[in-house]
């Protein structure tokens, strides 16, 4: 009768622990020829076509030994993880599951566990799971780390600061850092995130993410200068990272060098990297290029605001037909009403938002478009403040509105439109004399607009403060000027939104007045 050698276990588990895995692997298979039962050759043949990426193979592995051994924990916990790595999910929670059933007190079982339930959305069972790895191991920073993730996408920025500093307290870790400097960013403050991620960079300088992102906070503080770098830095670390790519591009694209801005657009193949593209094909008159591309992109997006602003304007400019079925008549959509809370002298809403906008510790962010006037970083209504909560329900209900009103039209802006009003993006801007914001859109909402808490009333032009909103705009290449316009004189109180592909502007006055508005943006969660 054979038996297995113990020299025979070491070698294999050296070849293993060396990252010799080919040749752990092939080892492995060899021994179990003789041995089919021992429990060891599976797992350690498991564990080597895990590190291989052989995740199919690696969970028949893991398998098999537990048709001999059904109540091994470990095993359990290792066909889970082979499991989520092949996207089952479902089955990797019912593998930690039965581990954790099997063995209380694996802590390990329970990490995983919670990040399955994360990756699935589940964050009430995801954070429960993370709550029992740190009550059966304190000290485990990943745990706490990921209980700040949750936080920061449930807009508990509070709560996500505090787990995160507790992540980095047991051990201080540039992804912590970076993480604490998410959070402050989307609280507004972009001071403090500037700090956390220059840390970040600090304990990690050739991390390609944490320099593009540190590159386009310095950005919008308006330090292009420093941004620059630190954006460049991102794309020489790793010239294939996604979002370095994107983010020099964005900023190349804002500072008009668009023939620059096309390239790190199509290498990032990130997001909405290919309008974008477009946008800058268009602005450089590349329009043969351009009407090829456009084709390409109109046949694989509809719900794009910036590519309906590109087509309607291409269509438009050249006496086309625009077949891209967005928002082909966008101004029909715009809608012009009031706040009535804003409007009634009992409430005291509109001193709160003027209290909390010039007493609240919100950092300000740089803005190119933005003349004689400063404009909030962070998302307003994501805020604790009472006042901004209650402004959104507002607006809200409005907008809930305004779909009723426009529910039978046959757009993609009405077909697709955001099932919950949550707001992706709303910030102040107040503007001194002289202030006006020149023309663009929101490329990354599906509606934009403003509710107007504080209007200049000494005129010497009656269209002085108003918001023209137009099919034509950021200094597009025309060959023609019959482009439809729309103005709005808003009054305290009063709300305009509309289809985010539609082109804005303030009108410039004069007077020594502020003129003060809280802008938003919403759009749905698959657009």
């Amino acid at each position: 009768m054979k038996f297995l050698k113990q020299p025979d276990i070491d070698e294999l588990i050296q070849l293993h622990q060396s990252g010799q895995y080919a040749l752990a692997e092939k080892k492995a298979k060899h021994l179990l020829q003789d041995f089919p039962h021992e429990l060891i050759l599976h797992n350690v043949l498991g564990v080597t076509l895990e590190a291989q990426k052989k995740f199919k193979e690696a969970a028949d592995s893991f398998r098999n030994v537990l048709k001999i051994q059904p109540q091994f924990a470990e095993m359990q916990f290792n066909l889970g993880s082979a499991l989520y790595h092949l996207d089952d999910v479902e089955g990797a929670i019912s593998q930690y599951q039965k581990a954790i059933k099997i063995k209380p007190d694996l802590v390990v079982a329970y990490f995983n566990l919670g990040i399955a339930y994360q990756s699935q959305s589940v964050f009430n069972k995801a954070l429960t799971a993370y709550q029992k790895v740190i009550e059966l191991e304190p000290r485990f920073y990943e745990a706490h780390g990921n209980i700040g993730a949750i936080y920061l996408l449930q807009d508990n920025f509070d709560s996500a600061i505090e787990s995160f500093k507790q992540s980095i307290k047991i051990i201080d870790h540039a992804r912590g850092h970076f993480n604490l400097a998410n959070a402050y960013r989307n609280q507004g403050h972009l001071v403090d995130a500037i700090s956390s991620y220059r840390r970040a960079i600090e304990m990690n300088p050739n991390n390609a993410e944490f320099c593009s992102v540190l590159g386009d906070a310095l950005w919008h503080q308006g330090e292009i200068q420093e941004a620059n770098q630190y954006l460049r830095q991102a794309v020489l670390l790793n010239p294939d990272n996604p979002v370095a790519n994107y983010n020099l591009a964005t900023f190349l694209h804002d500072n008009k060098k668009f023939q620059e801005a096309y390239k790190f657009y199509k290498a990032s193949q990130l997001k909405d990297w290919e309008e974008r593209a477009l946008y800058c094909l268009y602005k450089t008159k590349k329009f043969d290029i351009f009407e090829e591309e456009l084709r390409s992109a109109t046949r694989k997006k509809n719900t794009s605001p910036l590519l309906a602003t590109l087509s309607t304007h291409f269509a438009k400019n050249f006496h086309k037909e625009d077949g891209y079925n967005f928002c082909k008549d966008p101004l029909h959509f715009v809608f012009h009403g009031q706040v009535d809370l804003l409007k009634d002298p009992k409430s005291n809403l509109l001193q709160s938002l003027l209290r909390d906008i010039n007493e609240a510790n919100i950092s300000e962010r740089m803005q190119g478009r933005l003349h004689n006037g400063i404009q909030s970083s962070g998302n307003l209504f994501k805020r604790s403040d009472a006042s901004f909560k209650q402004l959104a329900k507002e607006i809200a209900l409005l907008i809930k509105k305004y779909y009723e009103r426009f529910s039978k039209e046959d757009s993609m802006f009405i077909k697709a439109f955001p099932k919950t009003i949550e707001f992706s993006s709303s910030w102040f801007v107040k503007m001194q004399s002289g202030g006006h914001l020149s023309s663009h859109i929101h490329e990354e909402g599906w509606i934009s607009g403003a509710v107007y808490l504080a209007i200049p009333q000494q005129k010497k032009h009656p269209d002085e403060g108003g918001i023209e909103l137009s099919i034509d705009g950021d200094d597009y290449p025309k060959i023609h000027d019959d482009f439809e316009k729309k103005l709005y004189l808003p009054q305290v109180g009063d709300v305009v939104f509309f289809p985010s592909s539609v082109f804005h502007r303030t009108i410039p006055f004069s007077s020594n007045e502020e003129r003060i508005c809280i802008a938003f943006d919403l759009k749905p969660a698959n657009a």
